[in-house]
């Protein structure tokens, strides 16, 4: 590969990954960090329905596990006292200006928490509503909590309660004895994918566990962002959290005593499937990745800190879904320092995805990396071979940026091998998905010319 070709993909592959790698805000502020990627009239947005139902396919023992642990523990590993829910029916507000996808994506989101959750949630225009979205320029957000794409917040219903708040026991979620208000903060000048990924995270946050666990493969409880919607886990968590055989101010042992019953009875068939090794993450693992995900950080620090979370699972002996995102952090911060070394982490991090139903999303972020190396190299065959495979999934866990960047690739391999017109019918077919992943035009169009010009006919 040339050096021209190295800098096109270094300048690529950050973009592709630095703006949506989490970059967890504070352990105390449930929140879902910055995800935003970077001639002619593009066609219309376009959206998922929201109607995804999936069944969890973990046994209950392990839900069960899992269940305790993010509803018990903060973040930070604060313990949480007890459980706290609000009392349903639960009504739902939007303010400030919220642009039109926010308002549709949040009555699909509304209308999947009632048929899959059971909960009682609805839309409402009056003050007193239990959880209020408000929505705010992103500018006014990160400066109350860096880095932080969105936020939800306890006992406030505005930014100002909330700015008269800050710091205060008033916002501290483990001082709750019940759930009667909260503020969910989102930014107003986001794509609309990203504004759509923070109300699914902090929506459910706001209704049930407020802690984040990086062992989870299948859901949107993990900072590592991957699952943009809630997905059955989820939807089977906050089915039990609202379930009524528990209740406000219920002790740890208390669930812990209901909670078998409770899941034998929502999930039957998890009763019976086989129940994985169960191994916590260590604190040191956890700051290892956050450091290698900082901005803030200087470059060798943040590899040195992604390399130490690969050497720490491999002292444990994982091989599951954080051994492959400490190695497909290592290849993101090597892109640009040492491209072999990036390339060989992308490929190890596939080694832990490929061949798990649980982490099929997890191997289509690294096939985008994978098919940038194989686009810069001009191999047109392998970057089918990689998208082929990635597109449907995308589709199914309706991830629009994941999507249109795969069908984009896609274009560039089919005009490599000179087949233009299916080239151009696929790049039309991605401008659609692109402006609901990307949102502005402006975004769009740049992520086209920074995957052409890896193309090695295309590039200056």
């Amino acid at each position: 590969m040339t050096g021209r070709a190295l800098r096109r993909l270094a300048t690529l592959c950050m973009a592709l990954l630095t703006a949506c790698t989490p970059v967890p805000p504070g352990p105390e502020t449930p929140s879902r960090a910055i995800s935003g990627l970077p001639d002619r009239v593009l066609p219309a947005m376009r959206s998922f329905p929201g109607q995804r139902v999936e069944t969890p396919t973990r046994s209950n023992r392990e839900i069960g596990r899992d269940f305790m642990d993010l509803t018990f523990r903060m973040e930070s590993g604060r313990r949480v006292p007890r459980l706290t829910r609000f009392e349903t029916p639960v009504s739902v507000r939007v303010t400030g200006p919220a642009p039109a996808s926010l308002t549709r994506d949040l009555r699909a989101l509304l209308a999947r928490l009632r048929r899959e959750a059971g909960i009682e949630i609805f839309e409402t225009d009056g003050p007193d509503a239990g959880i209020t979205v408000q929505a705010l320029p992103r500018a006014v957000l990160n400066d109350a909590v860096p880095r932080a794409a969105c936020f939800v917040v306890p006992r406030v219903s505005t930014w100002a309660a909330f700015d008269r708040a800050r710091r205060t026991a008033q916002v501290d979620w483990t001082t709750l004895q019940r759930r009667d208000r909260a503020a969910v903060f989102v930014p107003s000048d986001a794509a609309p994918q990203e504004i759509r990924d923070c109300l699914h995270e902090e929506l459910a946050q706001a209704l049930g566990p407020l802690n984040d666990l990086y062992r989870l493969p299948d859901s949107t409880f993990n900072d590592d962002n991957i699952h943009a919607v809630l997905t059955g886990f989820d939807m089977l968590i906050l089915r039990a959290y609202y379930d009524p055989a528990l209740a406000n101010g219920m002790r740890r042992g208390a669930v812990a005593a209901r909670l078998p019953g409770i899941l034998a009875r929502l999930n039957p068939a998890g009763q019976a499937r086989p129940v994985r090794p169960h191994a916590d993450t260590p604190r040191d693992w956890i700051d290892d990745i956050e450091l290698a995900l900082s901005a803030g950080a200087a470059p060798a620090r943040r590899r040195n800190a992604a390399q130490a979370a690969i050497r720490l699972g491999e002292t444990k002996n994982w091989r599951d879904a954080r051994d492959g995102f400490a190695h497909y952090a290592f290849g993101r911060l090597n892109v640009s320092h040492d491209p072999e070394v990036a390339l060989a982490s992308f490929r190890r991090a596939m080694q832990f995805y490929q061949g798990n139903p649980l982490t099929r999303l997890h191997a289509a972020h690294v096939a985008v990396q994978l098919a940038a190396f194989a686009l810069s190299s001009g191999d047109a065959a392998m970057v089918e071979r990689l998208v082929d495979g990635a597109i449907p999934v995308a589709r199914r866990h309706e991830n629009a940026a994941l999507l249109a960047t795969l069908m984009m690739f896609k274009a560039e391999a089919l005009a490599l091998r000179g087949r233009d017109a299916e080239a151009q019918a696929m790049r039309m077919d991605s401008l659609g998905w692109a402006r609901y992943g990307f949102g502005t035009e402006t975004n769009v169009r740049a992520r086209m010319r920074e995957i052409r010009a890896l193309t090695p006919t295309q590039g200056p």
